[in-house]
């Protein structure tokens, strides 16, 4: 019989350590308020601090225009690199940058450990990239490797995985083989397929953690999307390929009260003789709008796991497991619905109930940005904003609202038709642009800037959002 890894224990309350009897008692005496706020950028860049560096000739152009992406991926040896582990561990980890690693159509027979934030992953066709490897979570615990449990493992924040399959190819139906796990912060998969036949198919398991995923096809076996944190979810199709599995999807929220999944406009379907839509070990709340749901789902509500499962036999330890998850669920059963059906008819418990909910929220205003309380917005359309321009004798500091990556050499360029050139700040939130020559202090404070010019390349948030967009090149008004 399989013997879940440490980290699993943990996940469904079957591990009585110290620590997690800790954070346990942290968490179920705490104030809501005291639970740690989803994790941020960098503090900004105080201007005074800047130490931009000697003076320098302003910088040449490109040569060409910034390509659209920083690395190539090619299996045949046509690109950077030739596999996608060796392209994201030449990534520095130090440094809060956007980088977009294109991968080639090819089948990648390799797992991968990304590490650096802000790494982009972008196949050149959903069908066409795929990355695959056989891993089931038995033969991992049974001998570790240093990149992880998972086809992909995502320690870094702002990980973005676009336009390609990750597909985990153990082939059996039911033990733990996992595609993707995450536990980064901010993690965007979009434009993709997740596959497994094993549970645990998508497991990001950062516990204050932030995820957002769209027009997915996923499929797997027990609690086979189980994200931790708050996630939210759309047009994603959604298939349990094990009519004995106890649950399709799964949620821990137990750290904060608002922590929730959020699926919106997604697709489920199953084995005819009857699959099983969800269940929660600790603390979970799932909130499911206009979803379809094919004839075989049971009617079987949004569930809190006891022990022992169904058809065994109880015993002194399942008591034990009961007791020791009791501390993690504290506000009951919270699954909410709202336009969602089930082919053949609908169940009683699907039922419209979102005026149940905290705060009873209107249909429309369960969006992502209020999935993730304000704190992010990963569908936003419009690119970092200046917020204002201090020049000084030698350089200029343009600062803007959040943490950027410079692609290429923009350039200032002043009232005058003077340029100042791109010096240094990427990866902050502050960009240093050096005169060509110093300048006196009256002259200083009397410069003006006409406009931030591209230049051939770009200036984009180093955060992950689903549809980046560069810049707004809009001055502030003097």
């Amino acid at each position: 019989m399989f013997l879940p890894s440490r980290s699993l224990r943990l996940r469904r309350g079957l591990d009585s350590s110290p620590a997690r009897t800790l954070l346990t008692s942290l968490v179920l005496f705490a104030p809501l308020a005291a639970v740690a706020a989803p994790a941020a950028v960098a503090a900004p860049l105080p201007v005074a601090a800047i130490t931009p560096g000697p003076l320098a000739t302003p910088a040449p152009s490109l040569a060409a225009p910034w390509r659209g992406y920083d690395l190539v991926v090619a299996a045949d040896g046509t690109g950077d690199y030739p596999t996608i582990q060796k392209a994201v561990e030449s990534i520095p980890t130090t440094e809060h940058l956007r980088t977009i690693i294109l991968i080639k159509n090819g089948v990648y027979d390799e797992k991968i450990r990304i590490d650096a934030p802000g790494v982009t992953l972008r196949g050149e066709s959903r069908a066409g990239t795929r990355i695959e490897f056989n891993q089931g979570t038995a033969e991992y615990e049974a001998k570790r490797d240093n990149l992880g449990s998972a086809v992909v493992n995502i320690n870094g924040d702002d990980c973005v995985l676009q336009d390609l399959t990750v597909r985990n190819t153990h082939g059996i139906v039911g033990p733990h083989a996992v595609a993707i796990f995450g536990q980064g912060d901010r993690t965007v998969i979009e434009d993709a397929d997740v596959l497994s036949q094993g549970a645990d198919t998508l497991s990001l398991w950062r516990d204050n953690g932030r995820s957002y995923q769209a027009r997915l096809g996923v499929s797997g076996s027990v609690d086979f999307i189980c994200p931790h944190g708050w996630c939210y979810m759309t047009d994603c199709a959604i298939h349990q390929v094990n009519p004995k599995a106890e649950a399709s999807i799964w949620h821990d929220g137990s750290l904060n009260r608002d922590q929730k999944l959020v699926l919106r406009d997604c697709r489920f379907d199953g084995p005819a003789e009857g699959w099983t839509l969800g269940r929660h070990h600790h603390d979970g709340q799932f909130y499911l709008l206009g979803c379809t749901f094919s004839q075989g789902m049971r009617d079987r509500a949004i569930y809190r796991v006891r022990y022992p499962l169904p058809g065994n036999r109880p015993t002194p330890a399942d008591e034990a497991n009961n007791r020791r998850l009791d501390p993690t669920n504290r506000w009951g059963e919270r699954a909410y619905f709202y336009d969602s059906h089930r082919q053949g008819g609908d169940y009683a418990w699907m039922a419209d109930n979102l005026d149940k909910a905290d705060g009873a929220p209107k249909p429309e205003r369960v969006t992502a940005a209020w999935t993730f309380r304000g704190s992010w917005d990963p569908e936003r359309r419009t690119g970092p904003a200046i917020k204002r321009i201090e020049p000084t004798k030698a350089w200029i500091a343009v600062v803007f609202g959040e943490v950027v990556t410079v692609k290429g050499r923009p350039r200032l360029v002043l009232a005058d038709g003077t340029i100042a050139a791109y010096a240094s700040g990427t990866g902050t939130d502050i960009l240093v642009f050096n005169l060509p020559a110093p300048v006196t202090p009256e002259a200083a404070a009397a410069l003006k800037v006409r406009a931030l010019d591209f230049n051939g390349g770009t200036i984009l948030a180093s955060e992950a959002y689903a549809a980046p967009a560069p810049a707004d090149l809009t001055l502030p008004a003097p």
